[in-house]
């Protein structure tokens, strides 16, 4: 084996949660892209795979262009630990944008500030200050 990476499958909005999660979380660019080519199962020109630092994480990014009765679930989410308090913050605000809060930034004694949200993906985010 050669290494384990986290895979976030998309439909048709990986590109621009891929370009989302590089402005949000410092540390974090794009490492290379694959885009459908003529005659492919996805609409030619579009982000087909992508592979992007996220953090420091590599992550694998995709985009189907088939439909799934499934997306993604808070049950298996991102950890970002903080290294400032004005850091969580704009995280946290920056993610929350048309998302929904599991747990609002707050103290749950377990941190004195932990946010863990969905974002507009559907993407799931545990956001710490450590």
């Amino acid at each position: 084996m050669k290494k384990v990476t986290p895979f976030l499958m998309f439909e048709g909005r990986a590109e621009e949660a891929m370009t989302f999660y590089c402005e949000a979380v410092p540390d974090s660019s794009v490492l290379d892209v694959t885009r459908y080519g003529p005659g492919e199962d996805g609409p030619e020109g579009t982000l087909k795979l992508a592979r992007v630092s996220i953090g420091g994480l590599d992550v694998m990014v995709f985009n189907s262009p088939v439909h799934h009765a499934f997306t993604f679930t808070p049950s298996a989410s991102l950890y970002v630990d903080c290294s400032s308090e004005q850091e969580l913050n704009r995280i946290v605000e920056t993610m929350a944008m048309d998302g929904a809060f599991l747990m609002p930034p707050d103290n749950y004694g377990f941190s004195r500030r932990f946010a863990w949200l969905n974002d507009r993906f559907g993407v799931s985010w545990q956001v710490n200050l450590s």
